[in-house]
């Protein structure tokens, strides 16, 4: 079951670790440590196998795939000795990564449309699923526009980049996951042509680090009847994402995304705030230190403090993989529409969901089992 990974950012970091990591589990020099769809519980012939995944996208940026994923070694990311043994590889799949196109949105989303088309009948793919991997942009004011698929059509312009490839990606009848918090098929409109176009969609911003702990933690103190008092995190990145969540914008958006987790699962928004810097020297790694208040019996005043040193692309890698393979699934399976249960995957879940790790886990193997 060839299908098709359209990546939205193809030349960035996460897209480029999620290309070789998956080159490098086809030629077995690598084990698919991090993918949440090898789990012994949601191992499933349902999904297509990674062998199976053919790579393509759209990026403005001009660096090849492998003098990225070079970059990426010399980082510490990825293993130098892969990117070696992979060459050749890489460079295919930089021959099917696209210049975004210009002119005005329905000339580019038109254009998109028909790579995506032409990328599926090139390589004879039984589905395309477009992941979203370019940078955060901001919030989308709300628009008329933006509640009708009628009143849509004549007003693309106002759709920020984000929905317009989810717009060309339903227009191609393909699937879309969104794994960051820009707007994506976020929209009714939007809703209304996946709807018609009878395909799946999943989002919003994958959860990898800080926001995976809260979504363990915030349920413990739910538990045991703990009242958190305060819950505030400091998050430090380097990359093209910390450069790009410098921008206010984006970074308001970003931090509203981390904090949804925490009003979900305890029931109430406790004080506190979350604070992202853009920290160059860290390059592609990232480090989350948060402070966590909570009164227990009496009104004993407790405190409690965590951690977290990791490297992004590494860790939203797999879980790219993991989404392409299971949004695939639900495609071929018949599913239309927002795919709820994937909640697992992300910090602002589409659906009113449970926002528990091990609650969602639960839905995501029974989904899994589904298909």
């Amino acid at each position: 079951m060839r299908t098709g990974v359209w990546l939205v950012g193809a030349r960035g970091s996460v897209a480029v670790t999620s290309i070789v990591g998956a080159a490098a589990v086809r030629a077995g020099l690598t084990e698919p440590i991090g993918c949440v769809t090898e789990h012994p519980v949601l191992r499933s012939d349902a999904l297509p196998a990674f062998g199976d995944l053919v790579f393509g996208g759209h990026d403005i940026a001009t660096i090849s795939v492998v003098k990225k994923a070079e970059a990426l070694a010399e980082s510490g990311v990825v293993p130098a000795r892969l990117v070696a043994t992979l060459h050749s590889e890489l460079a295919a799949v930089d021959e099917e990564i696209r210049p975004l196109p210009h002119g005005t949105a329905a000339e580019v989303a038109a254009a998109v449309t028909a790579d995506l088309l032409h990328f599926r009948r090139r390589h004879g793919l039984a589905r395309v699923v477009v992941v979203n991997v370019a940078s955060t942009e901001a919030a989308a004011a709300p628009h008329p526009a933006h509640t009708s698929l009628e009143s849509l059509r004549d007003a693309l312009d106002t759709l920020p980049p984000s929905a317009l490839m989810a717009y060309a990606a339903f227009e191609a009848g393909c699937a879309f996951v969104d794994f960051t918090p820009s707007t994506g098929a976020r929209l009714p409109a939007l809703h209304e042509l996946a709807t018609a176009s009878r395909v799946p969609y999943a989002g919003h911003d994958g959860k990898t680090g800080e926001t995976l702990i809260k979504s363990v933690l915030a349920p413990m103190f739910a538990m045991r009847n703990l009242r958190v008092r305060s819950w505030s995190g400091t998050n430090l990145l380097g990359g093209g994402d910390g450069a790009t969540l410098a921008e206010p914008a984006a970074n308001a958006a970003k931090s509203a995304s981390k904090q949804r987790v925490l009003s979900e699962t305890l029931g109430y928004q406790p004080d506190g705030h979350t604070r992202i810097e853009y920290v160059p020297d860290i390059g592609d790694f990232k480090t989350a230190w948060d402070l966590i208040t909570f009164a227990g019996f009496l009104g004993t005043p407790m405190r409690m403090e965590f951690t977290w040193h990791g490297c992004d692309s590494a860790l939203a890698a797999p879980l790219v993989l993991d989404l392409a393979r299971l949004t695939a699934a639900a495609h071929g399976a018949g599913r239309v529409g927002p795919l709820t249960e994937l909640a697992f995957f992300f910090k602002d879940p589409l659906g009113e969901v449970d926002h528990a790790l091990g609650a969602q886990f639960e839905a995501l193997a029974t989904f899994v089992r589904s298909l």
